[in-house]
Formats: C-alpha cells, structure tokens, sequence
C-alpha cells in the first residue's frame, strides 16, 4: 500500500529567504503604506530576485494576508500570555487589560496598524482579517470564562470577535484622522468594547476561585 507523503517543513534556506521578504514587506508597509507594496519593490528591499518573490508568494494579497497571519500571531500571543489575576477584579478590567495589550501591540508595530486599521480596500486581507478574528474572540471568550462565571452566550454570533472589530474601527478612525491611534481615541476603543459586552455580560460577574 502507498504511503501518504508527509508535508515538508521549508528548508532553512527557504525560510530564511521567507522571513528576509516578510521583513522588507513590512518595512515598506510601515514607511509607504500599501501602495508603496509591489513584488518587485519588496524584491529590491529584500535584495532578491523579484522571481524569488513569486516563487514564495504568488501576488501582493498573497504576501499581505502572510504578514496579516503574522500580526494576528501577535495578538493570539497576547491573549495566551500569563494574566495577574490580581491585576483586575471585574470584567471590565479583564477587558481593558486585554485591550491595552493590543494597543500596544499597534503602536508598536507600523505595518500591524497600516494592514488592520488602514483603509487599503484590499478584500482578501480584510477578509483574512476577519478569519483571524473570530480566532481571537474564541480565545478570548475562554479567557474570560477561565476568570469569571459567563453567562449563556449567543451561539449565532461571535461577540467577542465583533467586540474586538469595533473598537478596531475606532482605532481605524484615529488612523484616518490623526495618523495614529491618539490616548483620546485609544479609551474610545475600550468605551465601545466595553459598550458592545456589557449587551450580553452583567455589570458585575462573580469570579472563578482560581
């Protein structure tokens, strides 16, 4: 009987060539925005040859939605990350927590801000977006129910997720206004999420005996 072939890692040379594309795609993201993005243009930054570019991605959506993957790492990293249960004692803190490690992870990330919260218009990386983001609201849903005694939720929509595209649009606004995600809009952000769970979770909420 024939044996299934196992998928294959990239070859350390294949990876790095991999990571030195990504790199230079982010770094003309964070000084151009997206319409600075072209496969030869990152060819040129990364000092290969545009077919190396190709030969890894096949078009800029391609190479967008891979560093998308990559910034919603980020942010799965910052939900999975160790939490001080002492740190907050109702779930709104939980919530701004949370909120304030995105935050932070934008303001220091250009190319995260310019591929989230930009309004390039490019559909299959808002759509990517939005994949990653239901990722995110089913973690996040757990981390709130690891600390606090949740009540039903909605199983036809994913609240976390649209609690987290909506302060995401307020930060996107900021961009658009101020071309950076300003304290004043920043507490918007957390207002809005904050608005948006508080349809579903009681002010208060008893906590989990750890």
């Amino acid at each position: 009987m024939t044996r299934p072939v196992p998928s294959r890692k990239p070859r350390a040379s294949s990876q790095a060539r991999i990571a030195a594309i990504l790199a230079a795609a982010r770094e003309l993201l964070a000084g151009e925005g997206v319409a600075g993005l072209s496969m030869y243009s990152v060819a040129e930054r990364a000092q290969i040859p545009p077919s190396s570019v190709y030969h890894f991605f096949a078009s800029v959506p391609a190479l967008l939605e891979a560093l998308t993957a990559d910034v919603h790492r980020a942010f799965r990293d910052a939900l999975n990350a160790p939490i001080d249960s002492s740190a907050f004692s109702t779930w709104q803190g939980l919530g701004r927590l949370i909120e304030q490690r995105m935050l932070d992870i934008y303001n220091g990330d250009a190319a995260a801000r310019q591929l989230i919260l930009a309004q390039h218009g490019l559909s299959d990386v808002v759509q990517a977006d939005r994949q990653h983001d239901l990722e995110l609201g089913e973690l996040m849903h757990r981390l709130f129910d690891r600390h606090f005694h949740l009540p039903v939720m909605p199983n036809d929509v994913d609240v976390f997720a649209l609690a987290m595209e909506l302060s995401d649009r307020v930060y996107a606004r900021s961009m658009q206004l101020h071309e950076q995600i300003t304290p004043r809009m920043a507490e918007e952000g957390m207002r809005v999420f904050e608005a948006y769970m508080g349809l579903y979770l009681p002010a208060f909420l008893a906590r989990r005996i750890a």
